[in-house]
């Protein structure tokens, strides 16, 4: 197995022990805007911005996961809330641009994360 997958598969695997699953309670409500990133190009090789986009919605399609980079520079890793997934859906949509994102805060092992309660493009 080369770099780039056992690399990429422990990405995921990080970020899967973060599931809300084992999130327990939520820190606060938010709403924050930013730039919605595929992890893999943003963590790996910082890509984002408009030349990434079409990457980046790609990704998204393949089940990638997806962060914000928020205007302030901090990224949160975004989860689907398994009662309603159509907000975390919209977000697919919106990789490589601009969007607010509300829903509620979590950090687990020092992983900033929000479930998605709703997205909007800007």
């Amino acid at each position: 197995m080369n770099a780039k997958k056992v690399g990429w598969l422990a990405l995921v695997s990080g970020l899967l022990v973060a599931a809300p699953v084992s999130m327990g309670v939520a820190q606060e409500d938010v709403k924050l805007q930013g730039e919605v990133v595929d992890l893999a190009c943003y963590v790996a090789k910082g890509a984002k911005g408009a030349a990434h986009k079409s990457c980046a919605q790609m990704c998204a399609k393949k089940g990638v996961p997806l962060g914000l980079l928020t205007d302030s520079g901090e990224l949160y890793l975004l989860v689907d809330d398994h009662n309603n997934e159509a907000p975390y859906n919209e977000a697919r949509k919106l990789a490589g641009e601009r969007a607010e994102v509300t829903g509620k805060k979590y950090i687990r092992n020092n992983l900033p994360s929000i479930v998605v309660g709703g997205v909007k493009g800007l």
